[in-house]
C-alpha cells in the first residue's frame, strides 16, 4: 500500500464510524417530532348558527256586524296607530235606533223625576187626607149613635154613619198603601228604576252596535293585505284587511344539540343578514326550546334585538354568531393535539425525557382551532403535534 493512502483510510474509517454512532444515537433517541407549548392567551369560544327574522304577530280585521262599507281608510303598506280609523260602514240606521234608545232613557229619567215632585207628595197628601177624613168620620158616628141612643133619630140614620166610617177606614188603608209604594224603598220607585236601568242598557247596546260601524286598529302595525273596498256588503268573520302588529324584533335559529352543553339565556351575539353581509348588529340569546327536535337533533333558539337596523324583513335570512365563552388568559392548545376530545377522559401526549408521556388533562372553552386546557398542563409544556405517535414512544421534539 502506499505510504499516502493509508491515513486517507483511517480518517474515512474514523468519519464513517462517528456517521454511524450518530445514526444509532439518532434511532435510540426516535423520531424527531413536531410540537407545540401549550400558551396563555384569549380565547372566544363562538357557536355560528343560520337563522331567520320571526314575522310579528298578524291579526285579521274584520267587522263585527253585517253593513254596507262607506269608505276605508288606509293601504297596503300603510302604517297605523292605536285606534286609528281603518274601515267605516254606514250607520245611519243605527245611529237612529241609538237615538230612540237615548230617548228612552231620557223618558224613564223624567218619569222618576215626575214620581219625585207630583207622584210621592200626591200619595202623602192623600194618606193625610184620608187620616183626616176618618176622624171627621169617626167623630160624626159616635154623635149619631149617642142621639140613636136618645131616640132622636133613627137606626138607618147610625147604619149610615157606620157605612161612612167603614168606607173612610178603607180608604185610609188604601192611602196608607199607596204613600208606601211612593217612598223612595217602595215599589213605585223601584219600578221605576228598573225601567230605567233598562232603558240605560239598551242605550248602551244601541251605542255599541253603532260604533261597530267604524273599524279601528288595535295597535302599531303595517297593512299587509287589503281585501275590501266602498260599496262592498261585510259581514262578521270575513277578513277586510291584515295588520302585521309591531312588536320586538326577534330571531329564531336551530342549533345543534350538541352545542346545548355551552348555550345559555343572556348570552350575546352578532348577527348580519345574508342581504347586507357587511352590516351587523347585536342580539341576545332568550330562550332555548325545551325539547330537542328528534329528527333534525336540532334545538330551536329565540334571540331578542334590542336596536334592529332598518333593513331588516320578516322571515330574513341571518347569520348568528353566539359568544358562548371568553377566556382572557386561558392556557391553550391546537385542538388536533387533544386526544379523545369528545370523551369523559380527554389526553395528550407531553414531551418528558425523550419520551411522548401520556398526560390527562381537563378541557374547557373550545374553538375550532384551540382547546382551552383547566388542568393537566403548564404553560410552556411542549404537546405532541404528530397523530402518529403512540404514548412511551421515543420521540425528540422537532
Amino acid at each position: 500500500m502506499h505510504p499516502l493512502r493509508f491515513p486517507r483510510a483511517a480518517a474515512a474509517i474514523t468519519v464513517a464510524a462517528v456517521v454511524l454512532a450518530w445514526l444509532g444515537f439518532r434511532a435510540w433517541q426516535g423520531p424527531a417530532v413536531e410540537t407545540v407549548r401549550a400558551e396563555t392567551t384569549r380565547l372566544r369560544q363562538t357557536v355560528v348558527v343560520s337563522g331567520r327574522v320571526l314575522t310579528p304577530a298578524k291579526v285579521d280585521i274584520g267587522a263585527t256586524i253585517t253593513g254596507r262599507v262607506q269608505s276605508v281608510k288606509v293601504d297596503e303598506g300603510d302604517r297605523v296607530t292605536p285606534d286609528q280609523v281603518l274601515v267605516e260602514l254606514e250607520r245611519s240606521e243605527l245611529a237612529a235606533a241609538y237615538a230612540q234608545a237615548v230617548a228612552a232613557e231620557q223618558a224613564a229619567a223624567t218619569r222618576i223625576l215626575q214620581w219625585r215632585d207630583v207622584g210621592a207628595p200626591q200619595a202623602r197628601e192623600a194618606l193625610r187626607q184620608a187620616e183626616a177624613n176618618l176622624r171627621n168620620i169617626e167623630r160624626d158616628t159616635a154623635r149619631q149613635e149617642q142621639l140613636f141612643k136618645q131616640n132622636f133619630i133613627g137606626e138607618a140614620r147610625v147604619d149610615e154613619a157606620r157605612r161612612a166610617l167603614a168606607i173612610a177606614a178603607s180608604q185610609l188603608e188604601t192611602a196608607r198603601a199607596a204613600a208606601a209604594a211612593s217612598t223612595a224603598a217602595g215599589p213605585d220607585r223601584r219600578l221605576l228604576d228598573d225601567q230605567r236601568a233598562q232603558s240605560r242598557a239598551a242605550r248602551e247596546a244601541a251605542a255599541a252596535k253603532l260604533a261597530q260601524t267604524t273599524i279601528r286598529a288595535p295597535a302599531s302595525a303595517v297593512v299587509l293585505d287589503r281585501t275590501v273596498e266602498p260599496g262592498d256588503i261585510v259581514q262578521p268573520g270575513k277578513r277586510l284587511l291584515q295588520l302585521a302588529l309591531d312588536g320586538d324584533t326577534r330571531l329564531t335559529a336551530l342549533v345543534d344539540e350538541k352545542n346545548l352543553a355551552v348555550l345559555a339565556a343572556g348570552q350575546h351575539a352578532v348577527v348580519s343578514a345574508d342581504a347586507f353581509p357587511n352590516a351587523h348588529f347585536a342580539a341576545e340569546l332568550t330562550w332555548l326550546a325545551p325539547g330537542v327536535d328528534a329528527q333534525r337533533g336540532a334545538v330551536e333558539a329565540k334571540f331578542a334585538v334590542p336596536a334592529p337596523p332598518q333593513f331588516l324583513r320578516a322571515d330574513m335570512t341571518v347569520s348568528i354568531d353566539i359568544g358562548v365563552a371568553d377566556r382572557p388568559g386561558a392556557l391553550v392548545v391546537p385542538v388536533g393535539t387533544v386526544r379523545d376530545a369528545q370523551t369523559p377522559e380527554p389526553w395528550v401526549l407531553v414531551v418528558r425525557d425523550g419520551r411522548a408521556v401520556r398526560q390527562p388533562v381537563r378541557l374547557g372553552a373550545r374553538t375550532a382551532a384551540q382547546a382551552e386546557i383547566l388542568a393537566g398542563l403548564a404553560p410552556g409544556d411542549p404537546v405532541v403535534a404528530d397523530p402518529g405517535i403512540a404514548p412511551d414512544e421515543r420521540v425528540r421534539a422537532r
